[in-house]
C-alpha cells in the first residue's frame, strides 16, 4: 500500500490479532464508509481506507498499556486524560506511524483526532470522524440513515459533525461522565457556523 510499509493483508492480520471481533468488524466498516465519504467529498480514497482501518488500532489495549505508551512517547493534554476511552486515539496514531510506517500527516492527524476532534478540522479529518460514527457494520442503522441525509444537504460535513457532537454531549451527560472542554468548544464553533449560515 502506498501509504504504509506493509501490505493490507499484514495490516488485517495485525488487527485481527489485536482487536476483538466486533472492533475488527467495526474497523472494516469504518474503512468502507470512509472511502464512500472520500469519494463524495473529493478526498483521497486510499488515504481514507487506511485511516479507517487503523483508527482504532489501540482500542483494545488495556488502560495501563495506553497510559504507558502515552507517558513514554506522546504529549497529551491533561483535559484528554479525563476519559480513558479516548486515549486509544493518540496511541492508534502512534501505532500507525511506528508499526505500519504511515508518514502522511493527514492520515495520522485524522486517526489522532477521531474521538475528541478539534477546532477547524480538515474535510479529511471530518470524514474519518464521521465514518467512525456511521459505518454500516456495527452502528445504529436509523442514526446512519439520518446522518447520510444530513451529509447530502447543504454544508453536509459540518452539519453532520454538529449532529455527532450533540449526540456525544447528550450521552456523556446522561451517563454523568466528564465532558472535555475541547468537545464543548468544538460544539460551540460548529453551532456558530450553523447560525451564520442560517442568516
Amino acid at each position: 500500500m502506498a501509504y504504509t510499509k506493509i501490505s493490507e493483508q499484514e495490516i488485517l492480520h495485525w488487527l485481527q490479532e489485536n482487536l476483538n471481533a466486533e472492533r475488527y468488524i467495526h474497523s472494516l466498516g469504518t474503512a468502507e464508509c470512509a472511502v464512500e465519504l472520500a469519494e463524495k467529498f473529493g478526498q483521497d480514497r486510499e488515504k481514507a481506507h487506511i485511516a479507517g482501518l487503523l483508527h482504532d488500532a489501540a482500542k483494545c489495549f488495556s488502560k495501563e498499556k495506553l497510559r504507558e505508551i502515552i507517558d513514554k512517547n506522546l504529549t497529551v493534554e491533561e483535559s484528554e486524560m479525563l476519559n480513558y476511552k479516548t486515549l486509544h486515539a493518540p496511541v492508534s496514531a502512534y501505532i500507525a506511524e511506528k508499526d505500519f510506517g504511515v508518514t502522511d500527516s493527514e492520515i495520522l492527524s485524522a486517526i489522532r483526532w477521531h474521538t475528541l476532534g478539534k477546532i477547524d478540522m480538515t474535510d479529511f479529518e471530518k470524514i474519518i470522524f464521521i465514518a467512525d460514527k456511521i459505518e454500516p457494520n456495527t452502528r445504529d442503522e436509523k442514526y446512519r440513515e439520518e446522518m447520510l441525509e444530513i451529509l447530502n444537504g447543504e454544508n453536509g460535513l459540518n452539519m453532520a459533525l454538529l449532529r455527532c457532537y450533540k449526540e456525544t454531549i447528550k450521552s456523556l451527560a446522561k451517563r454523568e461522565l466528564k465532558i472535555c472542554l475541547t468537545t464543548i468548544n468544538i460544539y460551540n464553533s460548529l453551532l456558530d457556523m450553523k447560525n451564520v449560515s442560517d442568516i
